[in-house]
């Protein structure tokens, strides 16, 4: 039996045990993680430390350095996203539906654990805390993998929460970080049929189609975030100024941040220079189609690629377009069906964009950076799931679920 079988073994074991834990002891468990993060973030600190410190000697990208950092504050932050996750309703249990045939059999339809829940994902060690406080309050066991570019933050982060399940009485095994961080280690764990339930990628695109390619276990896509932002012809263009900002700057190494800026050719000449001048103050380098560089002089020509790319930086993709279309054209062409934004004073182009862009969120003049899981009122997430099968959008509580039949006769038979 190789490591990551018997890693599969413990959390298989400690799945059925945390399957039936009542609400209370998920709770106590999981304010049990959020007190030993507090009392131990010195810890948890220095062993971040030294991966920013291998992390700048590597020659890695200060907006991915920004995704791997952890400070006091960051460290509250995820406290309280655990204490807010234990403030959810546990959704185990819940009576989905049912009926009582003609035969008096009672079928009732029960939202149930998926069970062995494994992630694959990169330099974000909040992701680590995220995913396995979401997973033991829907009931189950994950097997977390992280990147080595964390993999110091990631074991402190794990070890504090094992103990702080173990003082409670639950399984530590409940929570297993899978400590080899080579691509054999991934491989292994996406050919672990009969341990895991389903494997979740989080990270980068290369990351999510390795997974979705090679996995046996089924997969929910995540992570993979091309957004645009369209600024209609009746837009509010102070208001468009503000939202691209936001959704390009505001965090640019995260899914929901912007990529591509589409402008409607009548407000281009009017509108470019003004939020040319709002993103130059946050450092936005722009590429621009040639419409775009007619109006910004000196900026560079964007090519196919860049419209397809997903930057996780402060780069954006500009293209003047002809109307709400040809925005929805090109949305649904390059766009990784995560976020989407129009701005617009016009009803019937804003129910245009709302139906026919393909996206698990759409929004009608609010920033792309809203789509999160404590911003839609669920709590931490896993991600934000761009398929369409079993989940969309980000994936809280409910998300991490399943349902079976219970079915209560008196002897009948067919």
């Amino acid at each position: 039996m190789t490591e990551m079988q018997r890693l599969g073994e413990r959390a298989r074991e400690a799945a059925y045990q945390l399957g039936a834990a009542s609400a209370g002891q998920k709770n106590e468990a999981l304010e049990s993680i959020a007190g030993a993060l507090c009392r131990r973030a010195a810890e948890i600190i220095e062993a971040n430390a030294a991966d920013l410190v291998a992390a700048r000697e590597n020659g890695m990208s200060q907006s991915m350095i920004d995704r791997l950092s952890l400070d006091e504050k960051r460290i509250a932050g995820i406290v309280d996203a655990v204490r807010q996750v234990a403030a959810l309703d546990d959704p185990i249990g819940e009576v989905l539906g049912g009926a009582t045939r003609p035969n008096g059999i009672r079928i009732v339809k029960t939202r149930v654990p998926l069970g062995v829940v494994g992630i694959i994902f990169e330099a974000r060690p909040n992701v680590t805390v995220d995913a396995a406080a979401l997973c033991l309050k829907s009931g189950n066991a994950c097997i977390l993998r992280g990147g080595k570019e964390a993999i110091r933050s990631n074991t402190a982060l794990a070890g504090v929460m094992r103990d702080a399940v173990a003082q409670v009485g639950l399984p530590a095994d409940c929570i297993q970080l899978v400590e080899d961080t080579s691509r054999e280690s991934a491989n292994q764990m996406m050919k672990l049929s009969g341990y895991l339930d389903v494997l979740i990628p989080r990270g980068g695109a290369g990351l999510i189609r390795a997974v979705v390619e090679n996995s046996t276990v089924p997969v929910i896509e995540t992570g993979t975030g091309n957004c645009h932002v369209f600024v209609d012809a009746s837009a509010d263009l102070d208001m468009a100024v503000k939202i691209i900002v936001n959704a390009k700057a505001q965090r640019p190494s995260v899914c929901n941040a912007a990529e591509t800026l589409l402008v409607h050719r009548e407000i281009a000449e009017r509108f470019l220079p003004a939020a040319a001048r709002a993103l130059a103050e946050k450092n936005v380098r722009l590429l621009g189609c040639g419409r775009t560089c007619a109006i910004l002089k000196g900026i560079e020509p964007a090519t196919e690629e860049d419209y397809a790319t997903e930057f996780l930086d402060y780069i954006l993709a500009v293209r003047v377009v002809d109307g709400v279309d040809e925005a929805i054209e090109h949305i649904n062409r390059y766009g990784t069906r995560h976020s989407e934004c129009i701005v617009t004073s016009d009803y019937a182009n804003s129910q245009r964009f709302l139906q026919l862009v393909d996206a698990a969120a759409v929004y009608v003049n609010a920033s792309t950076r809203f789509t999160d899981g404590g911003e839609f009122g669920l709590g931490a997430e896993i991600g934000i799931s761009t398929q369409k099968l079993h989940a969309r959008g980000p994936m809280g509580l409910r998300e991490m679920t399943t349902y079976k039949y219970l079915i209560y006769g008196e002897g009948q038979i067919r």
